[in-house]
């Protein structure tokens, strides 16, 4: 056994502990980190705003404080950018976090001293967690990929300006430096295939033992690496025993990911964003992510049937129930105030509170009055492809309202790996299954107001070339599962098969 590995042990052990506990006091944390979130905000500008004086129990901070997106933080934002002290949280951000928004441009989400260690910290934890539950240590020893954007950082107002994994890339311990792939230079390629090329270059020929990333961006990395050597994953890097995954469901890639490697390989999912680190898996026994209860984070859940009122119900941690769909809002130490991340989750349990992401607020087909999920189509087209034996490798769904003669429908854009022997009966499936999910979609094809769902194959790398062509290639861009419209779907139709 090597020096890393060994040292893991204990730390391990120690930190599976607390998490441990940590599961039978979350209710109470979080019911301490909102008033010290309060007490803290009393001396910024949000907090003379919105009457923080005023706030003693939950049901004033809902009084006080209005759920908000970015758009409704911008003007705060705007104030920091120009140097300004203590508007969100006491000083100024340590950085901000860049991100792409598909409404509001670039966003700058505020990152603080208070809020950094949740980012860096809970990554950690599920590898800890990961350790202790299984005994595997020997990865730390080998040759781990932490993929992400560039760590070069610009000057916003003063403030370090980057996207969040160029940013933690800033913040991983001296001790895994010299385990670290890609190299620092290649990290810093803007170029997404010039940089895939020379990640692979890197690799090929390491001992690499654990590789993370969202699930696109590792097939792309598996394929390369296939295209070169001629082997399948798992024998390429035969210690290559843990994959750690998360930006969006997992499921729908996890068996052309398994093809690639070619045998078993144990995962760990993550929920991180720029707002904050969420969840993470915290044991290989049970499914869900354990969501990060007592990491300056305070959760609030609306009810996706109470989203498009105008004073939806705001619950607590307490108050929710297994099994139903929830808006994620979150207030935090990094100055962010009730506000909506735009990500659904659904509970699995609460006891402990584990949870899956469902999809995104704005990700949904309600064309028709049916108000289709993400969650709903991928276990729909998985469940298919399961019963067909048919390899997906990317899709989105979007409505087709007809304008004369014959019926809407709902479109799907599918890139297979190989095409199903029967695409009309694979379509088929896919639509009986949605059905049996949502019973408003069964209404409306039982009533003939809809017809059923129609499948048109996207090229090999169709998607690919379409989000290179928008200008979205990357490891941390990924296809809308689902739009209300038929802005990807028309600018699909150059990758028609």
């Amino acid at each position: 056994m090597k020096i890393k590995s060994f040292l893991a042990k204990p730390l391990a052990t120690y930190i599976h502990k607390q998490v441990k506990k940590g599961m039978a006091t979350a209710v109470a944390d979080q019911q301490q980190i909102l008033q010290q979130l309060v007490k803290t905000g009393l001396k910024t500008q949000f907090g003379k705003d919105h009457d923080f004086a005023g706030i003693k129990t939950y049901e004033d901070f809902v009084k006080h404080v209005p759920i908000r997106d970015y758009e409704a933080f911008k003007p705060y934002i705007e104030k920091i950018k120009q140097g300004k002290h203590n508007i969100l949280w006491k000083g100024l951000p340590i950085y901000f976090a860049k991100t792409s928004g598909t409404t509001s441009g670039a966003k700058y989400i505020p990152i603080t001293k208070d809020s950094i260690p949740n980012h860096i910290n809970t990554a950690r934890n599920a590898l800890l967690c990961y350790m202790a539950e299984t005994g595997n240590t020997t990865f730390a020893d080998g040759k781990l990929i932490f993929l992400s954007g560039s760590p070069v950082l610009e000057r916003v107002g003063g403030v370090p300006t980057g996207r969040l994994s160029g940013i933690v890339n800033h913040h991983v311990p001296k001790y895994l430096r010299s385990n670290q792939l890609p190299s620092y230079e290649t990290n810093c390629i803007e170029d997404w295939e010039e940089k895939l090329d020379k990640i692979v270059d890197e690799t090929i020929d390491q001992n690499m033992t654990l590789i993370s990333g969202i699930p696109p961006w590792m097939q792309m990395y598996f394929d390369r690496l296939e295209e070169r050597s001629g082997k399948k994953i798992g024998d390429l890097f035969p210690n290559f025993s843990v994959m750690v995954q998360g930006g969006v469901n997992f499921e729908p890639y996890k068996p052309k990911l398994t093809e690639s490697i070619g045998r078993k390989i144990d995962t760990i999912e993550l929920f991180p964003a720029s707002e904050g680190f969420f969840a993470f898996q915290d044991t290989q026994k049970e499914p869900g992510m354990l969501l990060n209860t007592n990491s300056g984070i305070f959760f609030e859940f609306i009810p996706m049937s109470e989203y498009e009122k105008e004073n939806p119900e705001r619950l607590m941690l307490k108050d929710v129930k297994v099994g139903e769909n929830y808006a994620l809002i979150v207030s935090s130490n990094a100055g962010l105030w009730a506000y909506n991340i735009g990500d659904t989750v659904k509970f699995l349990s609460t006891d402990p509170y584990r949870l899956v992401v469902t999809g995104r607020t704005k990700h949904f087909i309600s064309a028709f009055g049916e108000h289709v999920i993400v969650e709903e189509v991928e276990e729909a087209l998985m469940k298919a492809a399961a019963q067909q034996q048919v390899a997906v490798r990317e899709f989105t769904v979007a409505p087709f309202i007809a304008q004369d003669e014959g019926k809407s429908y709902h479109e799907w854009f599918v890139e297979f790996e190989d095409m199903p022997k029967d695409l009309s009966a694979f379509s088929k499936a896919i639509d009986d299954n949605l059905r049996k999910k949502n019973t408003y979609y069964e209404d409306l094809i039982s009533g003939n107001i809809l017809r059923q769902l129609k499948i048109t194959p996207i090229k090999k790398n169709g998607f690919l070339d379409y989000m290179k062509s928008i200008g979205k290639l990357g490891g941390q861009n990924k296809v809308a599962r689902l739009g209300n419209d038929r802005k990807i779907a028309d600018a699909l139709k150059d990758f028609v098969l």
